[in-house]
């Protein structure tokens, strides 16, 4: 198996993706007027707010899930010369691999505490040995490795 990917090029590729898909829910989320944060002193809207972690948990898991699945890249991983790998033979992961692996990142990521999450799930493989995975990886059985 290639070598390990360093934690901080894992960082800075999620940032990237984030950066990507988040224009996109951004757009649809004002396109369908749905926004987070929509101050109004006569009420309180809830269903918008949720209507915007609807659609960013289905974009991110749909992109993360369909280009992990496809070639182990998404465009961060594919930019900076990584990619997911199977713990156990270190194949492309299958679609119901990826999925979960998504589900375990974007689902609290959309609904919940979006950056508390992601820097405990991402940031576990800064001090996770031997295998440098992130609570993502943990619960799919990956690994994330070089391809340079």
């Amino acid at each position: 198996m290639p070598p390990l990917a360093d934690s901080g090029r894992r960082t800075l590729a999620r940032i990237i993706d984030l950066i990507l898909v988040g224009i996109v829910v951004w757009l649809l989320t004002w396109a369908f007027n749905v926004h987070e944060y929509d101050v109004n002193a006569d009420k309180v809207s809830y269903a918008k707010s949720f209507g915007q972690s609807v659609i960013a948990a289905v974009l991110y898991m749909g992109y993360d899930t369909y280009l992990i699945s496809k070639s182990g890249q998404t465009l961060g991983k594919k930019w900076l010369n990584m990619r997911v790998a199977d713990l156990e033979n270190g194949s492309t992961p299958s679609v119901q691999t990826s999925l979960a692996r998504a589900a375990v990142l974007w689902i609290p990521f959309a609904f919940c505490c979006a950056c508390i999450w992601t820097a405990i799930a991402g940031g576990w493989s800064y001090f996770d040995r031997p295998y440098k995975q992130g609570l993502h990886d943990k619960a799919a059985k990956t690994v994330v490795v070089s391809t340079s």
